[in-house]
């Protein structure tokens, strides 16, 4: 039924000269301030010019090859971003040039959004009108917001993350879930609300963990769009005036530290924790858990087999397969 997979994400600049041209790549056709692009462009600047997110892909790329090969997957793995080299154009036209016919694609997201998932078939559309008639059809793997192995994954990065406290704090200490805020007019024609507290909901019932918020983060639009709240600083702040000493924050939205991890939260939400008195420690986001990368081949597995068992937990069971006309659109007002 298939004959690859193809691995579709963010992508992200690895080097100083690249991080002006990945950002016109991510702004194009978005109306944002010249200002803006500049202070992004130096929260990278910080880091060399380097986001982890392309090396953290070829890791997950490279634990999936040896998983597929442990359980007799014999299928070739691809990978292609949307900004950034591999682009999913050029991808295209390598699997069209090695005889790929239909591919199976796996989301670096495990939410509905549009930026998480139409937008994504919308780029592989694209790519393959590029390439023309010789291009792989793709299909879509299902979000996975609430697969055993991703929940897995997230409660043992919480548990480590609480493990650098003092014992008799963990009863104590509030779990932060963060995730990357949207437009509310987006969040409106989608599940990703929704999803998120499930699998918050998820992880802290697992862990019998009593105190937890969700927040969000990485906000880029004007003041005046509104957006999901509340934003992650504002609710450390709100935390310590409420006599709260020790924080988890747990990157729930995400599923590797890439630059919004390590800037956002772990030197923007750490230098106000130090300002502030609260004792900050950040778990790590799925990434190549061992938990995660078998959930990618139990969800390849899903698609293979005539008969699949679709594991999920929670209230709202496995997500759809193929998704309606409907589905994630960019704001309330195209539907």
């Amino acid at each position: 039924m298939y004959d690859a997979i193809l691995i579709v994400s963010f992508g992200g600049p690895e080097g100083m000269s690249d991080v002006m041209p990945f950002l016109d790549n991510v702004l194009r056709g978005r109306n944002v301030p010249e200002a803006r692009k500049h202070e992004v462009a130096h929260h990278y600047e910080q880091f060399g010019g380097v986001s982890p997110i392309n090396a953290q892909n070829r890791s997950l790329i490279s634990c999936l090859r040896d998983e597929l090969n442990t359980h007799g997957i014999d299928l070739p793995i691809y990978w292609g971003n949307r900004n950034w080299h591999p682009l999913l154009p050029d991808t295209m036209q390598a699997m069209a040039d090695d005889g790929v016919k239909r591919a199976l694609a796996f989301f670096t997201s495990a939410y509905s959004s549009y930026s998480g998932c139409r937008q994504y078939r919308e780029d592989i559309a694209r790519a393959h009108d590029a390439v023309g008639d010789a291009a792989p059809e793709v299909d879509k793997i299902r979000v996975y917001h609430n697969h055993p192995g991703f929940i897995a994954a997230v409660c043992d990065h919480v548990c480590d993350a609480l493990a650098t406290f003092a014992t008799g704090t963990h009863a104590d200490t509030h779990l932060v879930f963060t995730a990357h805020s949207l437009p509310s007019s987006m969040a409106q024609t989608c599940a990703y609300e929704a999803q998120l507290r499930d699998a918050c909901e998820i992880v802290a019932s697992e862990l019998e963990h009593q105190h937890w918020d969700l927040v969000y983060q990485s906000r880029s639009g004007p003041p005046s769009q509104p957006w999901l709240g509340p934003d992650v600083c504002d609710h450390l702040r709100t935390l310590q005036a409420q006599g709260v000493t020790h924080v988890v924050l747990m990157p729930i939205g995400f599923i590797s530290d890439h630059m919004e991890i390590l800037f956002d939260l772990d030197t923007e939400a750490r230098e106000l924790c130090a300002e502030i008195g609260l004792e900050m420690a950040l778990a790590r986001t799925a990434g190549t858990h061992p938990a995660f990368i078998a959930m990618i081949r139990e969800l390849i597995q899903e698609r293979l087999a005539t008969d699949p068992v679709r594991r999920a937990m929670g209230r709202h069971g496995p997500w759809h397969d193929v998704c309606p006309p409907n589905c994630c659109m960019p704001s309330a007002r195209t539907c």
